[in-house]
């Protein structure tokens, strides 16, 4: 085929190929003749990988022919076991707050997932997952256990509560079966956390050989998955997760970088006999997961987790990480019908395998291309989710309110005193007020006659023997019992006991009522107190004060904001504070940090008032870093040059007997001599601000307090002089 070059600029010699649209390719003959051939794609070889799980199909670059990756998988369950991106199974004990992945040479800005561990038993010998941290750019996301051991997971973004399904700035969050998922489409990347378990999916694409942190290195080699910060490699996973602690303020007992005293075991002191749970991961319930996923690593950590923690039930979620590794990799479990089963709020079922997105009535008319199943509580067939963030099945798609009640279209209703009909469109449910019809009041009963309130009022009582029931109507209507039987009851009101005496009024001629108010119980236990509840006759005991059961198993009532000493230990405070109308009893441990003096340079040891030696102070200094300011959605176009201020803070907190409270000293870094700098920010809409920030220019020196009022312990402080 002869035809003209593809661009006169463009100098071609024989055999040279361009590469043309639709996957075909033009190759240089001779003298401009062409030769256009379609590109054929030759299967590659399927890879093994280290992790054990499938390999992925990935498009290359001229979109034309695809080759085989193996995704970054990491995941984490019980008390906490992990697995690293590429396969290494051990369990860690930790109770601080750790990096799981983050980047060894940054493109991402601010990436990072962290995960916020607890002691989870009494003896605190173990640990579990309370939060899980990914922060993305301008936003950090926290996904929380609401309630220990279970699925109830609470989602914040940048500390404000949120609600699902959630988009903004690139993060994408919504609930998929028991889970909830973090979706950042930018990085093709995912996190899942459900309270029990999560799991971080990275495409080896964009984070291959360049992943960091307790899930290891993604490069489908497991030998250099227990790297420490500083490169070099662990002899074992457990100590190196001690490595990648980070500052936590709620965590002071955690500091990164300090070596740990031991490693902690992984295996249980004494032999025990596990849970029978953990047999249907070898059993037949699992078998058709065995080809895909091998089950030995998480059967382990069953029994661990059965004989450490045997009345936390937390074997149960080695199964189901399994499970829904199984499902990842195409293989339907349905396990729970084996233990105890799974409930679902009313209208919704349980299915083991189910759409990682339900279908809803906005988006049933778009193809979902995803395969993948998730175990959860689904619509039952003939229905579907009403909206992604409103959770009612309906079967015909019409409108939903307030009420939670599905209606269909041109249907008419009443709710809160209002007057509603179902309208298809965009407005859907349209309302007004409710009009209320008058009713006329009649008054037929002897003695009764209608009053400028339009009610009934008794003008006066017959004067015969009677034993009849009359009604009089107030503003607010009261059902009165006349009698003049003696002793018998009379209801005047529900707070009082009423009844008929002998003694008669002299003026009426008729029998006195006599009352008292109905028998409350007015003795509250320690800590609580008598309150008067709206509506009721009697006051209800009311906690407004902590309850504290000290170690040596005595009872210690402290009022909000109180605090004080164990009296066998004065290392152990209690305290009680109130937080959103709650009362909550908290028990710190004062931990001294290890001290060695002669590591300490000569007159640079400070004591506390008791003689103790605090520690050794570092002299203040001046720290630089550069860094993107970032400020009101806007950013630096490069890093800027920034200063901290940094150094050892004196810090104690004693009991005085003398003056029967805290005693605070602090001692803190300040600058003596700043600048104001100025930068220019790039904002989304394209255009630019100027920004201003502080600059230290001279040495810093300590500024000394003492004072009465109840501060936090801080060993070490740093300033970072940016302006707000």
């Amino acid at each position: 085929l002869s035809l003209s070059p593809p661009s006169p600029s463009l100098q071609t010699q024989e055999g040279d190929s361009l590469i043309l649209c639709n996957c075909t390719k033009i190759i240089c003959i001779e003298d401009n003749i062409f030769q256009v051939i379609p590109i054929i794609c030759n299967p590659p070889p399927k890879p093994t990988c280290a992790n054990g799980l499938s390999p992925v199909p990935v498009m290359d670059d001229d979109g034309c022919c695809w080759h085989w990756e193996c995704d970054c998988y990491c995941t984490g369950w019980g008390d906490p076991h992990y697995m690293t991106f590429d396969g290494l199974y051990y369990s860690y004990q930790g109770n601080c707050t750790y990096v799981l992945v983050e980047e060894i040479n940054k493109k991402v800005d601010n990436f990072g997932v962290y995960i916020d561990n607890y002691h989870c038993d009494a003896r605190d010998v173990v640990s579990c997952p309370r939060t899980l941290i990914v922060r993305h750019e301008t936003q950090e996301v926290r996904l929380t256990t609401a309630q220990p051991n279970t699925l109830q997971v609470e989602v914040r973004v940048n500390s404000q509560l949120v609600a699902l399904p959630y988009k903004k700035f690139g993060v994408s969050i919504y609930e998929s079966g028991i889970n909830r998922v973090v979706e950042i489409p930018e990085l093709k990347m995912n996190v899942t956390y459900n309270g029990l378990s999560f799991s971080i999916r990275m495409p080896y694409s964009l984070f291959g050989n360049n992943t960091q942190g307790q899930c290891g290195t993604c490069n489908n080699n497991t030998a250099d998955d227990c790297m420490l910060p500083n490169g070099n490699i662990a002899e074992n996973c457990e100590t190196m997760a001690d490595h990648w602690q980070v500052v936590d303020p709620s965590k002071p007992q955690c500091s990164p970088g300090l070596v740990p005293t031991g490693s902690p075991s992984s295996t249980p002191a004494q032999p025990c006999k596990e849970s029978s749970i953990c047999e249907l991961l070898l059993g037949s319930v699992f078998k058709p997961c065995h080809a895909f996923v091998q089950p030995e690593k998480y059967y382990a950590a069953c029994v661990f987790d059965s004989c450490v923690l045997p009345n936390l039930d937390l074997e149960c979620s080695s199964l189901q990480i399994y499970a829904a590794i199984c499902a990842d990799q195409g293989a339907c479990i349905d396990w729970r019908k084996h233990t105890n089963a799974y409930e679902c709020p009313s209208g919704k079922e349980y299915r083991a395998c189910g759409p990682i997105k339900q279908m809803t009535c906005k988006s049933r008319g778009q193809n979902e291309t995803s395969t993948k199943q998730v175990e959860g509580c689904f619509c039952p067939n003939g229905t579907m989710l009403y909206d992604s963030g409103v959770d009612v099945c309906v079967k015909t798609c019409g409108c939903v309110g307030v009420d939670m009640i599905p209606r269909e279209f041109g249907e008419k209703f009443t709710v809160d005193c209002q007057d509603c009909i179902c309208l298809e469109g965009e407005h859907g449910i349209v309302c007004e007020p409710h009009v209320c019809e008058q009713k006329k009041v009649t008054c037929d009963g002897e003695g009764f006659y209608e009053s400028a309130i339009q009610a009934c009022a008794q003008l006066e009582l017959p004067s015969a023997h009677w034993d009849s029931k009359f009604i009089l109507i107030y503003p607010v209507v009261i059902a009165v019992l006349y009698t003049n039987v003696p002793n018998s009851s009379v209801f005047v009101d529900k707070c009082q006991n009423c009844v008929c005496t002998n003694d008669v009024n002299v003026s009426t001629q008729l029998n006195i009522i006599s009352c008292e108010h109905v028998p409350c119980n007015t003795k509250c236990q320690p800590g609580y107190e008598l309150k008067p509840v709206k509506g009721e006759c009697c006051g209800k005991c009311v906690q407004t004060k902590c309850i504290i059961h000290t170690v040596e198993n005595s009872e210690l009532i402290l009022s909000p904001g109180d605090f004080k000493n164990d009296p066998h230990n004065n290392c152990t405070i209690y305290s009680c504070v109130e937080i959103h109308d709650q009362l909550v009893a908290s028990t710190s441990e004062i931990t001294c940090p290890a001290f060695n003096e002669e590591s300490c340079k000569p007159g640079t040891i400070s004591f506390l008032p008791n003689g103790a030696p605090l520690d050794s102070r570092t002299p203040c200094s001046v720290r630089h870093r550069k860094d993107f300011i970032v400020y009101n959605g806007c950013r630096s176009v490069d890093r800027v040059d920034m200063t901290e201020c940094e150094g050892t803070c004196g810090t104690f907190s004693l009991y005085s007997a003398e003056a029967n409270s805290m005693d605070h000293s602090c001692s803190c870094c300040r600058e003596t001599s700043t600048t104001e700098k100025h930068v220019v920010l790039k904002c989304p809409g394209g255009h630019s601000v100027s920004h201003k920030y502080i600059y230290v220019d001279s040495e810093l020196q300590n500024n000394e307090e003492n004072d009465k009022a109840s501060s936090p312990n801080r060993i070490k402080r740093a300033i970072s002089l940016t302006s707000k």
